[in-house]
């Protein structure tokens, strides 16, 4: 389907939220991965969702120079949460952040109120468990925030000075989580911008510090017109580039220099400077 894409301009991308490890690349990885390659996508980071997806994620990792990948639990698995498993793959020496963590409340139903208010406190026990983990392993977050942004923000604000940092991935476009940059936070911006209804995103994208930009695609979700209803994956990070170029009236090589810089000091400074641990692992 991307076969006639040409992006080779010399540029470098780092898509910093694709979920490779997603049943919907099982065919054809390879072909996916080297159309990003041949295309700009310098790095890819593999987030975790699921304790039971880590082992694949961190194989593929190991498998690609160029792919990372991150340990965490997203809220709606906060069931499989296990500490001692997320230890061990946080001392892999490919994984560069915890995460996806965080809260998301967008299936709670108003008329259980009992059971949404004991959710609610389960996911924030388990998603300051992994900020706890992040100060530890001295490693950045990736932040998964839906419906959740007052208790996001408090969470996040009160630990801020704690952590080495993070990104709110996928940035809805609240103002009130806007001001996390202040305490230190990047802000992931997808394929929803190009989307006829991100209004709002587009109005708040300005107001981003630039310094605080990331680039990502969520694939296999969230892909960016014009292929949206298509399946998303890492080349297609070139899209929502070019739409933050518009947005922000930037050349392509001042934005992507931008976006790449940052994620290198989010994700890759300590990678950079070689101070990690060699997990030995069972891959």
């Amino acid at each position: 389907m991307f076969l006639n894409l040409d992006f080779q301009d010399g540029l470098r991308i780092v898509d910093t939220h694709c979920h490779l490890d997603s049943e919907a690349f099982k065919d054809d990885l390879d072909e996916t991965l080297n159309r990003a390659f041949k295309n700009g996508i310098e790095k890819i980071i593999i987030p975790g969702a699921d304790i039971k997806d880590l082992p694949y994620a961190a194989t593929i990792a190991h498998k690609y120079k160029n792919i990372f990948f991150a340990a965490g639990v997203h809220p709606y698995e906060i069931d499989n949460y296990d500490e001692k498993i997320l230890r061990q793959y946080l001392c892999d020496e490919k994984c560069v952040a915890v995460g996806e963590c965080g809260l998301d409340y967008f299936r709670f139903k108003s008329d259980l109120a009992e059971e949404i208010q004991k959710e609610k406190e389960n996911q924030k026990k388990i998603f300051i468990a992994q900020l706890e983990l992040a100060i530890e392993f001295k490693k950045p977050v990736i932040i998964h925030s839906r419906e959740a942004n007052h208790d996001t923000y408090e969470i996040l604000h009160g630990y801020s000075k704690d952590l080495v940092g993070g990104v709110l991935h996928c940035f809805n476009a609240s103002e009130h989580l806007l001001t996390l940059f202040e305490d230190g936070f990047y802000f992931g911006i997808g394929g929803v911008l190009t989307f006829k209804n991100a209004k709002k995103l587009v109005e708040i994208l300005p107001k981003i510090p630039k310094d605080r930009l990331l680039l990502e695609t969520d694939a296999p979700y969230l892909t960016p017109e014009p292929y949206r209803g298509k399946r998303n994956e890492p080349l297609l990070t070139q899209f929502v580039a070019n739409k933050m170029c518009e947005v922000l009236n930037l050349s392509r090589k001042e934005l992507l220099e931008i976006c790449f810089n940052n994620s290198e000091k989010l994700f890759f400074k300590v990678i950079n400077e070689k101070n990690f641990i060699v997990f030995f692992n069972m891959f």
